[in-house]
């Protein structure tokens, strides 16, 4: 795997994947930002990663999926560098018939066993679920 990164002006940059698509990345004061940090697009890609097992795994135990959201949330140390010690992950998942034990158990083992980027990172996670059956 491979980023190329590139300088579009002070605190702005672009990244690159291997296939060409781009991630727009900006430091810049909340006022001036059109863009997520890096640290704003980890906790994206964590949310996404798990997400993607998510609604692989009900999908795959036959359930009824509909929608799913997440929200992120992380804390982060004073000192620099400010890298993150807990992050949690709350996922809402729409699925009429979906059981609270068998949420529990996929965002146990999405957020836990298969995530790559979660189990890149040395912060404290917990996660937890809501299911919406409309």
């Amino acid at each position: 795997m491979k980023i190329d990164l590139n300088y579009k002006g002070d605190e702005e940059f672009t990244s690159t994947n291997e296939n060409g698509n781009n991630a727009e990345i900006d430091m810049r004061s909340a006022d001036l930002k059109q863009h997520q940090s890096p640290t704003e697009l980890l906790l994206s890609a964590l949310g996404a990663c798990a997400a993607v097992e998510i609604v692989s795994m009900v999908k795959k135990r036959r359930k009824t999926f509909v929608d799913l959201s997440a929200e992120i949330s992380g804390e982060r140390r004073e000192e620099h560098p400010r890298g993150f010690t807990k992050i949690h992950l709350k996922y809402v998942i729409t699925s009429p018939d979906l059981t609270d034990e068998e949420a529990d158990r996929i965002v146990n083992l999405a957020t836990t066993k298969y995530c790559s980027v979660a189990g890149s990172l040395s912060a404290e996670q917990t996660h937890s679920f809501e299911i919406k059956r409309n």
